[in-house]
């Protein structure tokens, strides 16, 4: 089949990053004043919206967050992932494509973030330009096992449906 033939879009996307004292943390676009820990990252850390724009550049099938933002550029030092998001739904826009729906599952042993998760899909569905209502956030835990259990850290997985 021929790529301009072609409706739909799947992307996979997963990020992981360690915990560090003393700077908040950003997950899906909302600050969760329940921690006093952040993520350790060149950016803000949000593993959500990470995970996120991999599955939509995996989708695009050019190449993923690392590739476009690294780590060794200073212009990405701190930056608001909600940006870096906005970035991947433009370069997705200026090929045709558009989101269809996001899920998303993230993997947190503490704080808890249940309350946090309506915010979570408002703010990543306005960032992409699409109703909260096709957003889905979801939170498990690690049941105390691995690096995630031991509170070291946290990690996301994001699946995306593009369409045009």
């Amino acid at each position: 089949m021929e790529e301009n033939n072609c409706r739909f879009r799947v992307g996979n996307g997963y990020d992981v990053h360690e915990f560090a004292m003393g700077i908040p943390m950003w997950l899906g676009g909302v600050k969760i004043e329940d921690s006093a820990m952040g993520f350790l990252a060149h950016s803000d850390g949000d593993v959500a919206i990470h995970a996120l724009c991999d599955a939509i550049l995996g989708a695009l099938a050019i190449g993923d967050i690392g590739h476009f933002f690294p780590d060794s550029d200073d212009e990405w030092k701190g930056i608001d992932s909600k940006i870096l998001l906005r970035k991947v739904c433009d370069m997705a826009d200026e090929r045709g494509w558009k989101v269809g729906n996001a899920d998303i599952s993230i993997d947190l042993q503490a704080p808890k973030i249940g309350s946090y998760m309506p915010a979570m899909r408002t703010a990543l569905a306005k960032v992409m330009g699409i109703s909260p209502e096709v957003v889905s956030v979801k939170a498990t835990t690690s049941e105390n096992l691995g690096f995630v259990g031991r509170g070291e850290g946290c990690q996301a997985w994001a699946t995306v449906l593009l369409y045009r």
